[in-house]
């Protein structure tokens, strides 16, 4: 009972070796290749852009967009749970964004220059969970657009 087996090391291994290799390995260098720098949004215009790029996963979307989002997507989950006790119009809510939820995480890793497959370390918990978390806050620097690279 008291001995840790091969099987028990595979696991850790799997657990916590495989999110390292991917979140240490290096973004690709030179140019973002999702495209052009996003614009900072404010709280109704990153509503709109949820809506509007439902399930868009290409482009880049920038931390205010995301968060914004996120924060919406949060409180009408809240106010829909203090409505309706029974989860039925949670569970809708959640089923009608869960889509561009997931769109939408995949520009913001793309702000960074990862790939938007790179969001389901955060399966992979704690470290990959982790991991995530921080590219999601992560700012995109000079060398991650292609703007600083013609300017």
């Amino acid at each position: 009972m008291g001995s840790f087996s091969l099987f028990h090391w595979l696991i850790v291994l799997i657990l916590i070796g495989v999110p390292l290799i991917f979140i240490f390995r290096k973004p690709p260098a030179g140019p973002n290749r999702f495209g052009g720098l996003p614009q900072a949004m404010g709280f109704g215009q990153a509503i709109a852009s949820f809506f509007k790029n439902y399930v868009t996963f290409s482009g880049r979307a920038s931390r205010s967009e995301f968060w914004y989002s996120t924060l919406f997507v949060l409180l009408v989950g809240i106010a829909l749970y203090v409505v309706d006790r029974s989860e039925t119009l949670n569970r809708i809510w959640s089923l009608a964004t869960f889509l561009p939820s997931i769109a939408m995480a995949a520009r913001r890793l793309h702000d960074v220059n990862r790939s938007g497959w790179h969001q389901l370390l955060g399966l992979l918990a704690p470290i990959g969970t982790i991991a995530v978390l921080v590219w999601y806050c992560k700012a995109p620097t000079a060398d991650h657009s292609r703007e600083a690279v013609f300017a």
